[in-house]
Parts: C-alpha cells; sequence; structure tokens
C-alpha cells in the first residue's frame, strides 16, 4: 500500500484579503470617527498602505482591516504590521503578507513532527512548503492536530491531503 501524505503551506488568498482591504476601506469612509482625518487604507504595490492624522486613528484602521481579516478566515500571523510612521502631518503604517515558510520554520515544524508526533511519519522541506507522509492516515490526523495546537508564529494551513 502506498504512504499517504499532506502538505504544510502559509498561502493567503489574495483576493479575500483584497475584500477584506475594501470592507475596510468603505467602513473607514462612513464611520463618524474618521470624517475630515485624511483616513485611508490602499495597496502601495505588494504591502498595504493605511494613512490617518493621528496616531491613534492610524492605529484603529489597522483595527478594523484586522477584523476584516479575520471574518474572511485569514489568520492575522500572516500579517506583519509596522509601527505607526509620522510622515509630515500625517501618520502611516505599512503592512505585508509572510506567505511561504522559511527554512528556519520548516526545519522547526519538522523537529516537532519528529519529536511529538507518531512513529514512522516523515517530514522534508520541498521549497516553501513542507511534505509529510506516513503509511497510517491516522498518524496524519494526529500530525494535523498536534500542529494546530501549537502556537506558532507563522500560519500554516493543511492541503494535499491524500
Amino acid at each position: 500500500m502506498a504512504d499517504s501524505s499532506f502538505d504544510i503551506v502559509s498561502k493567503v488568498e489574495r483576493q479575500e484579503v483584497d475584500n477584506a482591504l475594501n470592507q475596510a476601506s468603505r467602513e473607514i469612509s462612513q464611520r463618524y470617527d474618521f470624517k475630515n482625518v485624511g483616513a485611508s487604507i490602499e495597496w502601495s504595490g505588494e504591502r498595504i498602505e493605511m494613512r490617518a492624522n493621528s496616531e491613534e486613528r492610524v492605529k484603529a484602521i489597522l483595527d478594523v482591516f484586522q477584523s476584516k481579516l479575520v471574518k474572511r478566515g485569514i489568520s492575522l500571523k500572516a500579517l506583519d504590521a509596522g509601527e505607526p510612521q509620522a510622515s509630515g502631518k500625517e501618520y502611516k503604517i505599512f503592512a505585508s503578507l509572510q506567505e511561504g515558510i522559511s527554512q528556519e520554520n520548516a526545519k522547526k515544524v519538522a523537529k516537532i513532527i519528529r519529536d511529538e508526533g507518531p512513529k514512522g511519519v516523515k517530514a522534508q522541506v520541498q521549497g516553501e512548503e513542507l511534505r509529510v507522509t506516513s503509511k497510517s492516515r491516522d498518524d496524519l490526523q494526529s500530525v494535523i492536530t498536534l500542529l494546530k495546537g501549537k502556537d506558532l508564529d507563522f500560519a500554516l494551513q493543511f492541503v494535499n491531503y491524500r
């Protein structure tokens, strides 16, 4: 019998992020506390740029955007938001999306699987993802449960379960 496997990836659905950004932009344009303060949120190349006339308001914009991401099922661990920066009379926050699992994070996950996972489960790094194989599908299920229970500082998704 062939081995069963699944891949561990860290991807963000760009369309869902776009939808969350548009919803946040609409809410910011309609809310009373953001009237006449130059509040905005938009794509700036590959980053998301939030701006307002005070540090508190720009943090509030980030909070609105994060709530929209959560409602759309996107992990906040994939959002890397910087600190508010003063730029002339306004404040800006730049945020970027983290995709792919770095080599060191992949090694960290593989070590967790090796040390705490069931025997006979193998994990190998393939570029920006991790392939986990085993003869038993139950072992694969327990690896998924194990990793979901861990508090890692990056988002994980489990795909290609065969």
